[in-house]
């Protein structure tokens, strides 16, 4: 994989993922309190993308949001939020053109803002064709409602149908050092037709934290016995690198992300304010050619 450092803008290049503030139906023992005061620390700590969805708390995730981006200018990040479960037919997902229309309008509202930097329908439905679904969304970036069309879990041939007429900007999808399929079933196309990628899941449920160690096998039991201990053994690797820059696990495979050509943004959650902290700290790390090919190759089987 090629890699240019100075090609990156690395401000640009970190998000909070927050089905953590408000995702009530997702988690437990969530406090909105807790929520306030992670996407204050957020906007405090330089992370220029907020990704939220309707299916945080069913709006409630926007709804913090949008309390709290009302004392910071609007201009300085980006939001983007997804929708597609129907909360009228049991939470499946719906990509007619009405009802993302109506998605988008009530989105608006509960962020109080004017637009949504990107738009991303969460999940495929099964008859909506997705070239419809898109055109949709794309009177509204025509009307200034949003200003990017993005697709989320969808697989190579819905994408390529949703972007039959190339007006796709975004595809978000699960994606880690441990979860690289992405990098073979959707990347040649993406890059072919210049769509940006969001990776969620990047820190694989805290599995790439460096917290676990072989014991733990039992807790990631998609992965093979032989595969977990590979895991253990590059993240080893990883610590060393971490040392090096006087940062910990957590941030040094953040900074590998910020730092692959191939990612738009990486969108680690948050539980607390002070896990945006450490977060945000990855920034401050800027990986040598070497390390960061160290990184990929200890991770290549994946």
């Amino acid at each position: 994989m090629s890699y240019n450092q100075k090609t990156v803008d690395k401000a640009l290049k970190l998000g909070l993922g927050t089905n953590k503030v408000g995702g009530h139906n997702l988690f437990q023992n969530l406090d909105d309190k807790n929520g306030y005061e992670i996407i204050r620390q957020a906007l405090d700590s330089n992370i220029k993308m907020l990704d939220t969805a309707f299916m945080y708390g069913l709006g409630r995730s926007e709804e913090i949001i949008g309390e709290v981006i009302k004392d910071h200018p609007r201009s300085d990040f980006k939001i983007a939020t997804k929708a597609a479960q129907d909360i009228n037919h049991d939470l499946k997902p719906n990509n007619s053109p009405e009802f993302l229309k109506k998605a988008v309008d009530e989105a608006l509202e509960r962020l109080h803002t004017d637009y949504i930097d990107i738009f991303y329908i969460h999940f495929p439905d099964e008859h909506t064709p997705k070239d419809e679904a898109v055109a949709a969304l794309n009177e509204l970036k025509d009307a200034g409602k949003i200003r990017a069309i993005g697709v989320s879990n969808f697989n190579l041939e819905q994408l390529k149908e949703a972007n039959k007429n190339g007006q796709v900007d975004y595809v978000e999808d699960h994606y880690s050092l441990v979860h690289r399929e992405t990098e073979r079933t959707l990347w040649p196309y993406l890059k072919e037709h210049d769509i940006a990628f969001v990776p969620y899941f990047p820190l694989a449920s805290g599995l790439l934290s460096g917290k676990y160690d072989i014991e733990d096998a039992p807790k990631f039991n998609q992965f093979t016995k032989a595969a977990f201990e590979n895991i253990i053994s590059s993240l080893k690797l990883v610590g060393q690198i971490a040392d090096n820059h006087n940062a910990t696990v957590t941030q040094t495979i953040l900074a590998w992300y910020i730092a692959n050509p191939n990612i738009s943004t990486v969108i680690p959650g948050a539980r607390d304010a002070k896990q945006v902290i450490n977060i945000a700290s990855s920034l401050d790390i800027d990986l040598s050619d070497t390390e960061y090919q160290q990184i990929d190759t200890a991770f290549e089987n994946f």
